[in-house]
């Protein structure tokens, strides 16, 4: 186990890209580039991002497990069902969308460059150590759940 797996908050590290995106964007000016509509297409990432994360902890409360990423060993039950048919991670979808939406309104090609790097991150710090937990909590009934839903989308 790396040190780093679940000790750094998803939300922190949001931020942590979100404000990386907007330096990038700023220390590179040179790199703008002009995309029609992007007010209006970084407004759509945004609402569906925030969308995903909601129905994602709506779903999660509603089955009365815990939302608190940090802890996947607390977690009390597999969640199928919902937005969790979809995507293991639609919340971590959510931040992603919301992160590509304020790199489509920088409109900096250089900041997009940093959208693969959080989902490196947050695949091996938080998502890979939190499918392990579950995996074994829940064994095969899980890994069921792994095979027919992707990761991501």
């Amino acid at each position: 186990m790396h040190r780093l797996e679940l000790k750094i908050p998803p939300v922190a590290l949001v931020l942590l890209f979100a404000l990386t995106i907007w330096f990038v964007a700023r220390m590179s000016s040179w790199a703008c580039v002009q995309i029609p509509g992007r007010e209006w297409v970084a407004l759509m990432l945004l609402i569906v991002g925030f969308a995903l994360i909601i129905a994602g902890a709506v779903t999660f409360i509603s089955a009365k497990t815990t939302v608190n990423p940090m802890t996947p060993g607390l977690t009390t039950s597999i969640v199928n069902r919902g937005v969790y048919k979809l995507s293991r991670n639609p919340m971590y979808l959510g931040f992603f969308l919301i992160l590509a939406g304020w790199g489509m309104f920088l409109a900096n090609i250089l900041s997009a460059l940093l959208l693969p790097l959080f989902i490196l991150c947050m695949n091996r710090f938080q998502i890979i150590p939190e499918e392990n937990a579950l995996l074994t909590k829940f064994g095969d009934e899980y890994a069921r759940y792994l095979e027919s839903v992707r990761r991501w989308i």
